[in-house]
C-alpha cells in the first residue's frame, strides 16, 4: 500500500514554489517511522487562520507554528484496503519565518521540523512543554538528523 497525503494552502493564499516537495518529504518520514496506510493532509496558512484554530481547539488566542488534529477513523476502500484517516497538520508560514529568525535556523530545516512535529503528534506522541528534554522533541531531532540532506524548500 503506502500513504495518501494531500497538501494545500489556505483559500486565497498563493502556493509557495516548493509546495510540491512537502508530500514526498512527508512520505519519507512516514516510511522511516514504518507507517503504512495513513491518509493525512498538510495545510499551509497564515497567522490569522491558525490563530482562530488555536483559539477554538486549544483556548489559546494566539498564532502558533504548527497544529495537528488527530482523526483516527479507519475505512476500507473499494480495493479492500484499510486506511487510517490519521488527521490534519496545519502550518503557519509567517510563524515558520519567525522561527527561522528566532532560532537562527534555515527555512528548509525549520519546515522539515514542523512537518515531522505534526506527524509525530498524529502518531500519538506529545510533549508537556517545548523544553529540549521532552522525549518527543528529542526523538524528533534524532529523526530529523536522518533527513539532513533533504531539500523541501529554499533557505
Amino acid at each position: 500500500m503506502s500513504n495518501k497525503i494531500e497538501v494545500g494552502c489556505e483559500e486565497g493564499m498563493n502556493d509557495p514554489s516548493w509546495i510540491g516537495n512537502v508530500e514526498p518529504f512527508a512520505q519519507k518520514v512516514l516510511a522511516r517511522l514504518d507507517i503504512d496506510g495513513w491518509e493525512l493532509s498538510v495545510l499551509l496558512c497564515g497567522d490569522e487562520f491558525i490563530r482562530k484554530l488555536n483559539a477554538q481547539y486549544r483556548d489559546i488566542d494566539s498564532a502558533t507554528d504548527v497544529l495537528s488534529f488527530e482523526q483516527g477513523d479507519e475505512y476500507i476502500d473499494d480495493d479492500d484496503n484499510t486506511w487510517l484517516n490519521a488527521g490534519d497538520i496545519v502550518i503557519s508560514l509567517p510563524a515558520l519565518a519567525r522561527n527561522v529568525e528566532d532560532f537562527s535556523v534555515g527555512k528548509n530545516d525549520e519546515l522539515k521540523r514542523l512537518i515531522v512535529h505534526g506527524i509525530l503528534h498524529l502518531d500519538g506522541m506529545d510533549h508537556a512543554d517545548n523544553s529540549p528534554e521532552q522525549e518527543m522533541l528529542q526523538f524528533q531531532e534524532r529523526l530529523l538528523s536522518a533527513f539532513a540532506g533533504e531539500r523541501v524548500c529554499e533557505d
